[in-house]
């Protein structure tokens, strides 16, 4: 294609080509920190193209393509361009990726053990992780990804995908008054997800992005209403995850396996908080009991 980059991700080496300059251009900005080996064969392979010659000036429409595609997905303006990237290499991920078990989750790690939190879109869990991996919560915490969590279905550990942090509407301005601005990307306003700015992962945990941590607490985040925290069971959690996992049932056998290790040797929660500040609070606590 005419523009290209690659960028590698945890274990994840992408390979994006566009029609257009600018999205490889806001690619290459909110990545720059990132390793870069061009003589790696890539994993995955996204593109961001015109269906006709003429969008390519003509009211730009940024359709998304690649290894794996959505057929009936509609194509994003060309001021979204950065935004179809990212949906991009998710998709990619999410339907092709095979090596590990895959749960749509943000994650943590401090002293070799990760926290993961699933939950649905508006549950808090991308804020809390990214306020975390600032050091919010006063702990040592390592960000390991806000997208997806990938567990090895042979060690049962977790490995990191600290892809940029997609920030959503009021998490903006929370996240943004904590960190230099030079570790924000551009403001995307009114996408189909509301407002979204990325935010560039610390460099600690991007250097540490090859090192796996040990599962040692699974959270259900859901953000609005009084604070509270209610144990979850290993049926219940095994459910959840398998409804988070985009590649369970491909696994097969390793999948279940892995997945019920998981909720076994993990405590699991369900927590309501009506702030971030709750809920940094709530994690700490759950934290600190499960060392014990």
């Amino acid at each position: 294609m005419r523009h290209s980059t690659r960028i590698a991700v945890g274990p994840v080496q992408f390979r994006i080509g566009s029609d257009w300059a600018e999205p490889i251009a806001a690619l290459e900005h909110l990545y720059a920190g990132y390793p870069q080996d061009d003589t790696r064969p890539s994993d995955a392979t996204v593109r961001l193209f015109a269906a006709r010659p003429w969008r390519r000036w003509l009211r730009p429409s940024v359709h998304i393509g690649g290894d794996f595609v959505v057929p009936d997905a509609l194509p994003l303006p060309l001021s979204m361009g950065l935004l179809a990237a990212e949906m991009g290499m998710n998709l990619q991920v999410a339907l092709g990726w095979r090596r590990h078990m895959l749960l749509h989750a943000s994650a943590v790690a401090k002293d070799g053990r990760a926290l993961i939190m699933s939950g649905e879109s508006g549950s808090g869990k991308s804020t809390l992780a990214a306020l975390l991996g600032e050091k919010e919560g006063g702990g040592d915490w390592r960000l390991m990804g806000d997208e997806f969590t990938l567990i090895d279905p042979a060690g049962g550990n977790a490995f990191a995908f600290p892809r940029a942090v997609s920030l959503k509407n009021e998490a903006i301005a929370e996240v943004a008054a904590r960190v230099d601005p030079s570790r924000l990307g551009p403001l995307l306003a009114a996408t189909p997800k509301g407002d979204i700015r990325h935010l560039i992962p610390r460099a600690d945990a991007i250097a540490a992005m090859h090192e796996p941590a040990r599962p040692a607490l699974l959270l259900f985040p859901r953000f609005g209403g009084e604070a509270s925290v209610e144990p979850m069971g290993e049926g219940e959690a095994f459910v959840r995850l398998t409804e988070a996992s985009t590649n369970y049932v491909a696994l097969g056998e390793a999948g279940f396996a892995a997945l019920t290790r998981l909720v076994r040797e993990t405590p699991a929660f369900a927590i309501s908080y009506p702030d971030s500040a709750a809920g940094i609070a709530l994690v700490e606590q759950l934290w600190a009991e499960a060392a014990k």
